[in-house]
């Protein structure tokens, strides 16, 4: 499904963006922030991680988000043997013609799901780089675009489970945010037991936008204003994070301009037309808690996630 940079959309109305926080947690039950921080990560145009123990709803987020937001969609499930092709493509001798012809893989879609991606090797993992970065693919010497809009969204288990690869940390920021599901309060989780069967609820589950709806939001980013107020904030944020000797590494520029679009784009959900500091704190955690990680040998104390402590020590302008 291509859509066409000349397509005229309609008015963004924000509250189209609310009926789809409401329609997936219908299925997704009390999670409406990590809803809210999906859909604010697809408006930013990033890729998504969402690492978590099996089981909680991975797999149900990412194929609900493809059916609100009308995007064709496919899952791929990544094993030990899985290999490159098998993502990508393939071509096949036709004996007929005497010629190749391409068979297309399943990252030719809206939305992928790479469901347990941490599960295929560093060679199967790194077929998705290209696509995540440039949105598009190199097979046999060809390069190939992917539709508008592409998303990738990857789900992964804890690294101490067994059978599992670790992410380089390249392919980890190619992910513009990584959110966690966790365990449905007690509430929540009654009703989960009491409904209905969420693979029979998905059947049902309509399409709130289109794509060029999606894409018409994707552009009224440049439309929020970020304040010099704001960036200082941002700026002092990036610099504690390289300078205060905690974290192996600092946030990169890629890094900030990853928060300011997220930031931008959690304003947009709930109709600023602005960002606030608080807007950049939401976003904060998600977009930096899988770039940062501490020294060890830190004297600072660690009970805190890195993109807490990162808040917690720098202060508002």
């Amino acid at each position: 499904m291509n859509i066409s940079e000349d397509i005229v959309t309609t008015t963004n109305d924000v509250s189209r963006l609310d009926d789809a926080v409401n329609e997936i947690s219908k299925v997704i039950l009390g999670k409406e922030n990590a809803i809210r921080l999906a859909i604010t990560c697809l408006i930013a145009k990033g890729h998504l991680l969402i690492e978590d123990t099996p089981g909680v709803g991975k797999t149900t987020l990412a194929h609900t988000l493809a059916r609100v937001l009308g995007l064709s969609y496919q899952r791929i499930q990544f094993t030990s043997d899985l290999l490159p092709a098998d993502i990508l493509g393939v071509s096949v001798f036709n004996k007929d013609t005497g010629k190749f012809s391409f068979h297309q893989g399943p990252v030719f879609s809206n939305l992928i799901l790479a469901d347990e991606i941490n599960r295929a090797t560093p060679r199967t993992q790194s077929a998705l780089l290209e696509a995540m970065a440039e949105n598009q693919v190199t097979i046999e010497g060809e390069t190939r675009n992917l539709p508008e809009p592409f998303y990738v969204i990857a789900t992964q288990n804890p690294a101490n489970q067994i059978g599992t690869f670790p992410l380089p940390e390249s392919q980890l920021d190619r992910f513009l945010m990584r959110i966690e599901l966790g365990y449905p309060d007690s509430s929540a989780e009654r009703d989960l037991f009491k409904g209905k069967d969420r693979k029979e609820m998905l059947k049902d589950v309509p399409a709130v936008l289109t794509p060029p709806e999606l894409i018409s939001f994707q552009k009224s980013l440049d439309a929020v204003h970020v304040s010099d107020a704001l960036l200082n904030y941002l700026q002092d944020l990036i610099d504690f994070s390289r300078h205060s000797g905690n974290y192996v590494h600092g946030l990169s520029p890629r890094a900030g301009l990853a928060i300011i679009n997220a930031a931008k784009a959690w304003a947009i959900l709930h109709s600023n037309q602005h960002v606030l500091p608080e807007d950049l704190q939401a976003v904060l955690p998600s977009v930096v808690g899988h770039r940062l990680q501490y020294i060890y040998e830190s004297t600072e104390p660690q009970t805190l996630k890195p993109a807490q402590h990162l808040i917690q020590q720098v202060p508002i302008p």
